[in-house]
């Protein structure tokens, strides 16, 4: 496998030298709610849930929430989620409730050329189906890894020309709001692996293009879109830095880009709340 080691993409990098980083809190949709799990006993890991997806749980040793709980549950928030409405996470029979904030997304007006991209007929509309549950059974997929991930690099040097959150037009059309973040780059540029993982799904698909899907475990899973070719198989084993593909614009896009999505619990979020120093 090739191992790619990018001056600017990959510093010096030691992830079990150091302590457990939390990814940043944001308790908004499409954000990530760190919920000690007060009262529970500290001998056996408990299993968390949130909206049917299970949900990271970490012990807190070495992190800021010590000397509140011995866990903290990191939950992924759906973009979709409603303020007003109290959110419910269970861990071992126990509930625990949080309140999350709006968040206002800017919109975004995009020209699509191709229009089966913007209005798929039914042949592209049952293709996308079989896609999507693929990449469903690709977020949902759990392991769990010796060592927890919960910080990234950027996969990819250069410009966020589309952030997370955006709603998004295409040809004055509203779609689904912006599910990741673009990586602005010249095509056939590298893409690298931003933490270590496994590879649980490679495909060439309707509006994503050419895609990979990475596994971090505890349900962090990371996706990779519109490559140029893709340099993995499903199985592969990849640590911080190893290439994954390059940069392309294949699928529903304007120019080559990277199109980078994390997902936590089955739920996306934004991925720079994984990225120290941004």
């Amino acid at each position: 496998m090739k191992k790619l080691i990018a001056a600017g993409l990959l510093g010096l990098y030691s992830f079990a030298a150091q302590a457990l980083t939390l990814p940043e809190e944001s308790r908004v949709p499409g954000g990530i709610a760190l919920i000690p799990l007060e009262g529970l006993p500290a001998d056996k890991r408990p299993s968390a849930w949130y909206k049917s997806n299970r949900v990271m749980v970490l012990s807190t040793r070495d992190t800021p929430l010590a000397d509140k709980a011995h866990w903290v549950a990191v939950a992924g928030i759906p973009l979709k989620a409603k303020p007003s409405q109290k959110q419910h996470l269970r861990a071992s029979a126990t509930s625990y409730y949080f309140n999350i904030e709006g968040k206002e997304y800017r919109a975004q007006y995009l020209t699509v050329k191709n229009k089966r991209h913007v209005n798929p007929d039914p042949e592209d509309i049952a293709r996308w189906r079989r896609e999507k549950a693929e990449m469903v059974a690709a977020f949902k997929h759990w392991s769990t890894p010796k060592q927890p991930v919960t910080q990234f690099i950027l996969p990819a040097k250069g410009p966020f020309s589309s952030p997370f959150g955006l709603k998004r037009f295409f040809n004055k059309q509203p779609r689904n709001p912006h599910s990741g973040l673009d990586i602005a780059a010249p095509q056939g540029a590298p893409i690298i692996a931003p933490a270590p993982g496994t590879v649980v799904a490679v495909g060439d698909y309707f509006f994503n293009g050419q895609t990979v899907i990475m596994d971090h475990g505890n349900g962090l899973t990371s996706l990779y879109c519109h490559m140029s070719r893709t340099d993995v198989k499903i199985g592969d084993k990849l640590n911080t830095g190893d290439a994954i593909g390059a940069i392309g614009k294949t699928g529903r896009v304007t120019g080559p880009h990277l199109h980078w999505t994390v997902s936590l619990n089955n739920t996306r979020v934004d991925p720079l709340l994984f990225v120290e120093g941004k």
